[in-house]
């Protein structure tokens, strides 16, 4: 059975944060928690979730993103922090254990949460995300200076005000990977505050510094080979193999990670390929369905 299309609205605080997510399904049906890439937020979920069998999705807003709050003080974003984050936001729920299913950056959470827990995941739905770029060891005291550097500017900037939603559309539409006006104004609406006569985004600008740290390549190898729960990855054409040229050879490296390769953009979860990503993820999760109906 599909869910309703209109998700209910949760808001609860971990880990001393109020968050903020969407919900569709029962609460009897296989537990799923949803990470949205970098600078979206949950409403990334609002064409897939319905499309979805069986399944209790929560999609999180996560920290600094949507509806939930911006970390405190001079704290930067990290994934170790959401990883965190998304085991607090678990345990509230009561999931001991739960599906991942994650786009972007919050499908590079959920692969690294998964080989560091692997316990707790029950399989990892992945969309065009699986790990982040790696560093070389010696660049680490650059990248720290960069990061420092980075948040100090992006604490001076003046927030980017829109006089009218519509303004605030096209520019998401315009972003690093473009969305159709349908999926810019899902995003949009979600991501926006009033801001004097217009809207700013909801977004905490600290996102947008370099990381603190970044993983070399052996370190991150290690996550993902230490991931014990089926993983299914979908890639687009037009996305990140098309942006990184090694990025399919870099995939291959783990031959437990079945992967395929579907037209569409980075946002093909959110666009005309909604269908297609939903039949793959369906057939996927079936099984997990099936064994979870068992235990009911």
């Amino acid at each position: 059975m599909a869910q309703t299309t209109k998700p209910r609205e949760l808001v609860f605080n971990v880990n001393g944060m109020e968050f903020a997510a969407q919900e569709w399904g029962s609460s009897h049906h296989l537990p799923v928690l949803a990470l949205h890439g970098w600078l979206d937020n949950s409403s990334s979920f609002y064409a897939l979730a319905p499309h979805l069998k069986d399944l209790h999705i929560v999609a999180l807003d996560m920290a600094g993103h949507g509806q939930s709050a911006h970390r405190p003080g001079q704290m930067t974003y990290t994934p170790w922090d959401d990883i965190n984050d998304v085991l607090a936001v678990a345990d509230y729920l009561g999931w001991e254990r739960f599906v991942l299913l994650g786009h972007s950056r919050g499908a590079i959470i959920g692969t690294l949460a998964a080989g560091a827990f692997p316990e707790r995941f029950i399989a990892l739905g992945l969309i065009e995300g699986l790990l982040p770029e790696p560093a070389k060891p010696q660049d680490a005291p650059r990248q720290l200076a960069a990061a420092i550097t980075g948040l100090r500017a992006q604490q001076q900037k003046t927030p980017s005000v829109y006089p009218d939603l519509t303004i605030a559309i096209k520019a998401r539409e315009r972003g690093m990977f473009p969305l159709s006006n349908a999926a810019a104004t899902a995003l949009t609406l979600r991501g926006v505050i009033p801001k004097g006569d217009g809207y700013s985004w909801s977004t905490d600008p600290r996102l947008l510094a370099p990381s603190v740290i970044k993983l070399s390549a052996e370190q991150l190898g290690s996550f993902v080979n230490a991931v014990s729960a089926p993983v299914k990855l979908l890639l687009a054409e037009d996305g990140l193999p098309k942006l990184y040229a090694n990025y399919l050879h870099e995939v291959k490296q783990f031959p437990h990670i079945d992967f395929e390769v579907l037209p569409g953009g980075h946002h093909l979860h959110m666009e005309q390929q909604v269908d297609k990503v939903a039949e793959k993820l369906n057939l996927f999760f079936s099984s997990f369905v099936k064994q979870w109906q068992a235990k009911q």
